[in-house]
């Protein structure tokens, strides 16, 4: 089983993908940008941006039945590793103990020049 994840609640997909995709166990949220879903356009900053990237993930978990206590995996991928303690700040406050396992890599640029991408990958209890 394969099924695509689509909600208005989060940005449409910038290219050929799903929001996410649910095997039936698990969920698969693409990366998610600090986007607007109502305007299309990224935040400003750092701050900004994470915030919406986590909004727009727990829109889309929300959309397949699912919510943050359900992600079991996350990665984080930053323009600048310099803003690892300020997304990491943020990112602390949607998650809670025990939490995901996670990665955060520094990138070279990411879509639309956003400072801060995140996917998660959640898992049906």
């Amino acid at each position: 089983m394969k099924k695509a994840i689509q909600t208005d609640q989060a940005p449409k997909a910038i290219g050929p993908y799903s929001q996410a995709i649910d095997t039936g166990d698990w969920v698969f949220v693409s990366g998610q940008l600090g986007l607007d879903p109502e305007t299309g356009t990224l935040k400003e900053g750092i701050e900004a941006q994470t915030r919406q990237a986590l909004e727009n993930i727990g829109a889309v978990l929300r959309a397949a039945g699912l919510d943050y206590t359900d992600v079991v995996k996350t990665t984080i991928f930053l323009a600048q590793m310099s803003d690892f303690k300020t997304v990491n700040g943020i990112y602390g406050e949607y998650f809670s103990a025990p939490y995901p396992a996670r990665a955060t890599v520094a990138v070279k640029e990411l879509p639309l020049n956003a400072l801060v991408e995140i996917e998660v990958i959640a898992r049906r209890r």
